[in-house]
């Protein structure tokens, strides 16, 4: 039996880690989020948090991190940058889930690590302004920096980061199989045309195996 993987790539607040959760669960397949998280850092032997900090706050330029994290040449230095080693790790190991198992894989580029992948569903969730703040103080809560802001900063590292391995632009619709509004559809009807679709490929499989 084919594994089939889909990868739920999404706005901050849209929505889309749910999303994939409730998919995995009501499918019974793998679900990796944290968990990928968590077999990155035992591949790598950097934290957990310092893996985030990696992927979403390398935006500041003038910043230590984003030196540390992202610069290549850093005081001449060759070896690859701590980045370079955790977006090794992380394709490794995607790479490799996809070919053990059926699963939703949720962000870190795994949608352009398995762009060559055909039995892969790629999905990009999205949402307005409003509907994501909401989701995000109910979620998270308040906190000093404004919600607005924290939603435009949150979206520039991921957009970062993702171009800065992929050489492609983060959330363009040519990137995704399918492209789901949260605030219009509701959570339900996500999961519901995600889950379709993703039976719709073995049916196509089948039919034409």
């Amino acid at each position: 039996m084919k594994k089939r993987v889909i990868t739920i790539s999404r706005e901050f607040g849209s929505g889309g880690h749910s999303i994939g959760k409730t998919v995995a669960e009501t499918l019974g397949i793998g679900f990796y989020d944290q968990k990928l998280l968590e077999k990155i850092a035992e591949e790598t032997g950097f934290s957990k948090e310092f893996i985030e900090e990696a992927a979403e706050d390398s935006t500041a330029k003038n910043s230590l991190l984003f030196n540390l994290v992202m610069n290549r040449s850093l005081h001449g230095r060759t070896e690859p940058s701590p980045a370079d080693t955790i977006y090794f790790a992380q394709t490794k190991i995607i790479k490799s889930l996809a070919e053990k198992e059926s699963c939703v894989i949720v962000g870190r580029c795994s949608d352009y690590i398995l762009r060559d992948n055909s039995d892969c569903l790629h999905v990009f969730i999205y949402s307005d302004t409003e509907d994501r703040a909401k989701r995000i103080l109910e979620r998270y809560g308040e906190s000093e920096k404004p919600i607005q802001k924290r939603i435009a900063d949150k979206d520039a590292r991921r957009k970062i980061y993702y171009s800065h391995y992929t050489d492609r632009p983060w959330g363009m619709p040519q990137n995704y199989d399918l492209c789901l509004n949260s605030r219009v559809l509701g959570e339900e009807l996500c999961v519901n045309i995600i889950m379709n679709s993703f039976n719709g490929l073995e049916k196509a499989d089948l039919k034409n195996g």
